[in-house]
């Protein structure tokens, strides 16, 4: 019996090249089909046309073990992927009384009148299993085609997504012996993607380039490990490759299977009964967002305070006038100055003080638009960064509130060892 390994994903409508909709079938299968064991490898969009919806299955077909193509079955003349599937395969259309009887049925069922182009939907490809769509009217097929699996399913999400889990799914888990393709994510923060590229590259040659994707945003990188095999046999090569790759990347692994920075930082915290505070000034309480997103966050984040003005440096964190005055409000003096002064305001174990100049206007040749400066004050004193970001005011902002939060991170893991 032929395993099924990979699958290619094509889904078809017009509206998804044009920015009407997403295709979010193509994730779902994709999803799904890991949960079997089948690694995608390719996924296409076309539009509704029939020679590029044939051409890219042709093409796919010689590419993958499995083909899922989405949409294209319904009634209406733009809807054309059982004439371009039939092309393809170089097979005759034929008009199937049954498949007619059930859709008469299904609108009799909803107490509708049939309309004369639904007719379109009763014509079958030969060599198809035919398969009845327990949410809605069009039919999808699986076709053998010389030891590949076509699977063509309606485009509707709902639609779909019951078809992949009624007919697909429980068919190649028998296919496939129980074999399962997991994964671990590997949280990384306060690095680059470059960078983590070049020191794992060593290890593609021992588990496969294939098995690693780095997934990157500003201050945070995530790293999938994927492994195949029996659940067993996938969770004991997960446990190895997580090894290797700690060992290579140390320090800069927030953990595994992390949802995000801050909440990892707060079950810190709440595992240690200490709580936070954050002064923030060009995040604009971005930092505290992060945090207040965790369900839970009450228990260990006490509260912030947006400063955005000298006055209110001075007022709220006591942020002295001669250290405003001699380095001004983007400087090591102030952000320490910040993250000490919410501390004390608050009364908190661990305070962060952060303070840039997030653009597109505001800086000099001596501070230049996307300067920021971040300072970390706990309960064995205090800590500064700064660094200079790349991008526009969104993305300074984010660096800097993930930085500052990588800062607190890296300063509870040494408090702990």
């Amino acid at each position: 019996m032929t395993m099924i390994r990979t699958a290619a994903c094509l889904a078809v409508g017009s509206e998804l090249l044009g920015g009407a909709r997403v295709d979010t079938n193509s994730l779902k299968v994709a999803r799904a089909l890991a949960g079997v064991g089948v690694r995608v490898i390719e996924k296409r969009i076309v539009g509704d046309e029939e020679e590029r919806i044939e051409g890219a299955v042709t093409s796919l077909l010689a590419a993958a073990d499995l083909v899922v193509v989405t949409g294209g079955l319904g009634p209406t003349r733009d809807d054309v992927t059982r004439q371009a599937v039939a092309r393809a395969l170089g097979r005759e259309l034929a008009f199937d009384d049954g498949l007619m009887a059930a859709i008469e049925k299904r609108y009799e069922i909803l107490g509708l009148p049939m309309p004369e182009m639904c007719s379109r939907m009763a014509w079958s490809i030969p060599g198809a299993t035919m398969l009845p769509n327990p949410r809605g009217t069009a039919p999808g097929m699986l076709i053998d085609v010389d030891g590949a699996l076509l699977a063509v399913f309606p485009g509707v999400p709902a639609e779909m997504e019951a078809m992949l889990e009624t007919y697909l799914i429980p068919g190649l888990e028998r296919k496939n012996g129980g074999s399962v393709c997991a994964t671990r994510t590997l949280l990384l923060s306060g690095v680059i993607e470059s960078a983590v590229e070049a020191r794992i590259q060593p290890l593609y040659g021992r588990f496969g380039r294939e098995n690693v994707t780095i997934l990157a945003s500003p201050g945070v990188v995530r790293l999938i490990l994927a492994a195949s095999g029996s659940a067993g046999e996938a969770a004991t090569r997960l446990d190895e490759m997580e090894r290797a790759f700690r060992a290579v990347l140390g320090g800069d692994v927030v953990g595994a299977d992390v949802d995000t920075l801050a909440g990892l930082i707060l079950q810190r915290l709440r595992n240690r009964e200490e709580t936070l505070a954050t002064a923030e000034s060009c995040t604009g309480g971005l930092i505290g967002k992060l945090i207040t997103d965790v369900p839970g966050s009450s228990e260990v984040f006490l509260g912030g305070v947006i400063s955005y003005s000298n006055a209110a440096k001075e007022a709220l964190l006591d942020v002295s006038p001669e250290i405003l005055r001699a380095h001004g409000a983007v400087s090591q003096p102030t952000a320490r100055a910040m993250a000490e002064g919410v501390q004390k305001r608050f009364g908190s174990d661990w305070g962060i003080g952060i303070t840039g100049i997030a653009g597109p206007g505001g800086g000099t040749d001596e501070k230049p638009v996307g300067l920021v400066h971040w300072a970390v004050a706990g309960p064995e004193g205090t800590r500064h960064a700064h660094r200079v970001f790349p991008g526009d005011r969104a993305m300074v902002r984010t660096w800097s509130a993930n930085l500052a939060l990588d800062l607190l991170r890296r300063m509870l893991d040494e408090r702990q060892r």
